[in-house]
């Protein structure tokens, strides 16, 4: 979006502007996040976690490389190095935790990213796009993730690549090739850790890439707001820096003392305690789940456990992929013109729902596998497909939405208990 009333990078240090008619980045810089990118004036908090998520995979980046330099991606002393890591490396404990604690605070920050994309309706035009690649950022998340969990090699590593790997040996036909080819054998071995720790190094970097163009496809249609009105003029939009540097900045500080407390003195509250076993092949823990941020999507792979006209084993892993798939169509599922869920009171109480959903999913899917959890779980999972197949279609088209503030501006002087200029407006005219 061309916004003609924003200011345009002009240094007048004679170095920056030597730099500047070379290589432009201090213009693309103070275009992309300075004052010469101009803003809705009124974006809340939950605008942070776009940010948050960069810091976060700006951590696991710089932990992961140093973490590199001890690990050892070999079945025999895979573990061994992680130790050492822990007990020999100066500072390794400290970036060890880091990096663990950090692929959780990353999930954190992002899945309340996606679903703040859900309650405003940033998936709706003109930002499918963004969507889009905002939803090959989860997946690329969730495949590195996967692929770090299984190089601690513990009980619960080795045994969560052989349980996730051996789902893909239900497809027809060449489900076993896909399982073997992915392992480099017919079982997690050294060929796999090689396989996982090259693609765990190599992943991150294609996401700040992706990243990099999710930000650039945000900056033509500019962001949306909490009141999903599209900007009318100047008068709704401030510039991002400094009133979002600072905002953001507070939301940081924020993030980074939570993350210290998690850190220091809970680094391992959201771990499992069988992954300080070395892996053994010939003892299966009784429990196998994997991290807590997979556990919404493992409790519906765990959903299906009857055969119909297709193994129970293949619906689970159709239903697993298909639940994080369903994301990308939604753009065009919710057909509703109005985007904020502040103006939807139906979409509203649905959003919640699936909120409340989501949890009961994770809370199953970290549970055993006895049958009260599969059955909550199959509940829990046949509403989750339901909302985005039924009812939020449904609810784009039936629903009443309530009435549209003009522009951000007299929604924003509504809140402060000012006049708007629709309001300024009928007053005169009476």
């Amino acid at each position: 979006m061309s916004f003609p009333w924003a200011k345009h990078y002009a240094p007048t240090n004679p170095f920056m502007k030597w730099v500047d008619d070379r290589l432009p980045v201090p213009r693309l810089v103070y275009n992309a996040v300075g004052a010469g990118y101009p803003v809705p004036r009124n974006l809340n908090y939950f605008w942070t976690f776009g940010v948050l998520a960069g810091a976060a995979l700006g951590i696991q980046m710089i932990t992961g490389i140093v973490l590199a330099m001890h690990y050892a991606a070999n079945g025999a002393i895979a573990f061994d190095s992680v130790e050492h890591i822990m007990r020999d490396v100066n500072g390794g404990w400290f970036l060890r935790y880091a990096h663990a604690t950090g692929a959780s605070m990353f999930f954190t920050v992002v899945y309340i990213h996606i679903f703040r994309g859900l309650y405003y309706g940033s998936y709706k035009a003109p930002r499918e796009m963004v969507w889009l690649l905002g939803v090959v950022i989860f997946l690329l998340m969730m495949a590195t993730g996967f692929m770090g969990y299984v190089l601690v090699w513990g009980q619960m590593s080795f045994w969560g690549a052989q349980v996730i790997t051996g789902f893909f040996s239900a497809i027809p036909g060449v489900g076993e090739t896909i399982r073997v080819w992915l392992l480099g054998g017919f079982a997690p071995g050294e060929a796999a850790l090689n396989r996982f720790f090259s693609l765990h190094y190599l992943l991150p970097f294609v996401i700040a890439g992706v990243i990099i163009i999710h930000i650039w496809s945000l900056h033509i249609p500019g962001s949306n707001n909490p009141t999903g009105v599209e900007v009318k003029g100047e008068q709704d939009t401030v510039p991002f820096h400094p009133y979002y540097t600072a905002k953001d900045g507070l939301g940081l500080g924020v993030f980074l003392l939570i993350f210290a407390v998690v850190l220091f003195f809970y680094p391992n509250s959201l771990g499992h305690p069988d992954n300080y076993i070395p892996a053994n092949p010939l003892s299966t823990p009784a429990h196998i789940v994997p991290e807590w941020y997979f556990w919404p999507f493992y409790a519906i792979l765990r959903a299906f456990t009857a055969n119909f006209i297709l193994d129970a084993k293949l619906w689970g892993v159709l239903a697993m992929f298909g639940s994080i798939l369903l994301l990308f169509f939604l753009p065009w599922l919710d057909s509703s013109p109005v985007r904020s869920a502040n103006y939807r009171p139906a979409y509203r109480i649905a959003f919640w729902v699936l909120v409340a959903d989501v949890l009961v999913l994770g809370w199953c899917g970290g549970s055993p596998a006895t049958a009260t959890y599969v059955i909550i779980s199959q509940v829990a999972a046949a509403y989750y497909f339901a909302h985005f197949l039924i009812i939020v279609p449904l609810i784009s088209r039936a629903e009443r939405p309530r009435p549209l503030p003009n522009s951000i501006t007299e929604a924003v002087l509504a809140k402060k208990g000012g006049t708007s200029p629709r309001e300024t407006a009928l007053a005169d005219a009476h």
